[in-house]
Formats: structure tokens, sequence, C-alpha cells
């Protein structure tokens, strides 16, 4: 599609003014690997922000994941419960190790996965809960860990799109024993790509620093704990650069700000797309109370009797970039060969099939949102 000055895209990475400048400052101190000054003014900003034992950058999300199955030692043939309607690293960060995704049904109003299905697909052969705060609303944590711990199950958050949402008054990701978060470029504090792991249980943080560091005692040596540093255990190498954490430190900083201009973006949609809603030609995304979103996503539920693709065709056709989301895994070629279904799924497939994300970014104006309301509401006749 040509790009004019008409054209709306679905996500435009935002920068504070300072990633540039403080990258240039790593590059003056001589300090470009990991785990350098920046790093550790980010690894301070989770902690105190989220209130978890250790935050520790990793080069995505998905690594993030993948430290999480190491640090449980995931066996082949370990489950973790999950929901299917969520990012393949989910999964994929689990079967790496022979573990097996049991995928359970959504809830109707958050597209969370539904504690009440969890306790009937707990099996012998269960290790983990896997809950994804979906568009940055949070799952019902607080049913979800008197489960786990019921059961003797350990819960990883999958927080990507979660970052400055909160549960009760507690951060996503820090609720769970661990806790993964997303500084992907689409999401609403960035780095290009990048992550965290946050470590909530006190006896996971240091063979959590050792998994990172290749499975040495490294981080242990530089602080003077040890007077040098071995091969300790199977880790990998899942530290960023300091360019990263340099960029990424801008963002942190402004988190406040940025969180507010997304949650106005947010709720200008939300009031825009009332009158949509009230004529049945979508459903709005629901936010329970108790639970402090950060305006991530804003998606809209096409109702059945429309044609979803007919609607991103109409976005397309008027330069506008509007897209559905996941298709689920228990759908998928390996979601079927590495996992499994608990029950049927109805609303995971139903909801994914009417699901579209709308353009939200730091500098949507006012204007541009009206316009994609426009062409949803001649979209759906409406």
């Amino acid at each position: 599609m040509k790009k004019t000055n008409n054209h709306i895209p679905f996500n435009w990475p935002y920068m504070t003014g300072k990633e540039l400048y403080y990258i240039a400052e790593a590059h003056f101190n001589g300090s470009l690997a990991g785990d350098g000054p920046f790093t550790k003014r980010c690894h301070g900003w989770l902690e105190e922000r989220t209130g978890c034992n250790k935050g520790l950058l990793t080069h995505s999300c998905t690594s993030a994941l993948e430290m999480a199955a190491l640090l449980l030692e995931i066996q082949p043939g370990d489950e973790i419960i999950m929901p299917s309607y969520t990012f393949v690293s989910t999964a994929n960060a689990f079967v790496l190790r022979g573990g097996v995704p049991v995928f359970v049904d959504i809830r109707e109003d958050t597209l969370n996965l539904d504690e009440s299905l969890i306790e009937s697909a707990i099996t012998p052969r269960t290790r983990a809960i896997a809950p994804v705060h979906y568009a940055g609303v949070a799952c019902e944590m607080d049913t979800i860990m008197a489960i786990a711990r019921r059961h003797g199950l350990q819960v990883i958050e999958d927080a990507a799109q979660g970052v400055m949402s909160s549960y009760k008054g507690r951060a996503l990701g820090s609720i769970g024993d661990l806790g993964a978060y997303s500084f992907h470029e689409t999401k609403n504090l960035i780095s290009g790509e990048g992550g965290a792991l946050l470590v909530n249980a006190p006896d996971l943080s240091l063979r959590a620093e050792i998994i990172r560091e290749k499975g040495t005692d490294r981080s242990r040596f530089f602080r003077g704990d040890v007077d040098k540093y071995t091969w300790q255990e199977v880790g990998s190498s899942f530290l960023p650069g300091e360019l990263i954490a340099a960029f990424l430190w801008a963002q942190l900083e402004e988190a406040d700000r940025i969180t507010q201009t997304r949650l106005a973006s947010w709720q200008r949609y939300h009031e825009l797309l009332e009158p949509l809603e009230a004529k049945g030609a979508l459903r709005r995304p629901i936010v329970p109370d108790e639970l402090q979103h950060n305006g991530h996503m804003y998606y809209v539920l096409i109702a059945p009797e429309f044609d979803r693709q007919r609607v991103l065709d109409e976005f397309k056709r008027h330069e506008i970039l509007s897209v559905f989301h996941y298709v689920p895994l228990h759908s998928s070629p390996a979601g079927v060969r590495y996992g499994r279904a608990h029950g049927r799924l109805d609303i995971t497939t139903r909801q994914s099939q009417r699901l579209v994300r709308l353009p939200l970014w730091i500098g949507l104006s006012s204007e541009q949102q009206h316009r994609v309301v426009e062409v949803l509401r001649n979209a759906t006749g409406c």
C-alpha cells in the first residue's frame, strides 16, 4: 500500500528524545557489553516499580520465558497450563525443554485465561500455570495463585503487554513466582527488541543470574562475592547489550507520561465507539474493577453478522492499517504436535475470529482516531 499523508500506521515507535544521547554516553563510557551502568539503572527501576525480588534485562520476552523454563527445570512430559490465545513464545519456551502446553479456554470478557477451568486441567504431570495478561488487562491472579499453591504449582506471568499495569495495586509480572516483560517496538516502553525477567521467588534469584550469564556465577564475581567465576549449570547468553539498555532507560524515565498519553488515546476510542456498541455492531474491551491497565491495545470484537475481512479491507482501502491478532495455538500445526487442548476452546475460537486491533501509538491525533472510527462505522453500516 502506497503511503500518503492520509496513511495511518498500526504502530509507530516513540522516542522521548534522550535515547540517542544515552547511547552516545554508553559509548563514551566505553561500556557496550551487557550489565553496564544503564542495565543496572533499568534493573533498579524494575525492582523499585514492581517490587520484584530481582529484575533482569533479557534479549526479549521470549528469552525471559525461556529462562523461566530453565529455572523451573522443566523436563520432558511436564505440563504447563496456558491460554491458546497468546503469542507462540508462551508455549515455545516450555516446548524447547520438552514441556507440554495444555491449552485452556479464555474468558468471554477480558480474553484472559479462564481461571475457572484451570483446576480441571491439572494432572499429575502439571508443573506450572502461565497466565497471559492480554492487552495489559490482568488475569484473575488471586484465584490463579490460590489454585497454584493448593496443587504445588508454580506461576509464570506472561506480562509481555503488561508493563505499568496492575492487579489490585500490584504490578503485573510481580505476583507469580516469575514474570516476563517485553520491550519490543510494538509495546508501550520500547528498546527495539528487549525484555525482562522478574524474579519474585527469592530462592530463584541467584540461579536466575547464573542461567542468564551462560550458566556461570560471573555476576557474583563482579560483585566480589567469589574470587573467580566458573560454569555452574545449564544456561545461555540472555543479557542484552548496553546500547539496548541505554535506549530503554530513556523510555523508563518517561514511563508514567507515556502510559498516561496512551490511556488518553485508549479512552478516546472507548468513548467514540460507544454508539457502535449500543447498535450491536461490535463489543468494546472490558476492564474489570480493581484492575489498572496501561492503554497497550485497543481492540473491538466485530459482531458475528459482519465479515471481519471486509472490515479490514475497508481500513486498507482508506490507508489505515488495522489488524487481527493471534491464530489460536491449539489449532496451529505446532500446537497440535507439541501440546494438547483441554476442552473445546469455543470462546478462544470465536473471539479470535472477531477481533480487530485499531491503530494506537504516541502521537496518534484525535482527528486520526475520529477517522478510524468513521471508517469502522461505514464498514459495519452503522
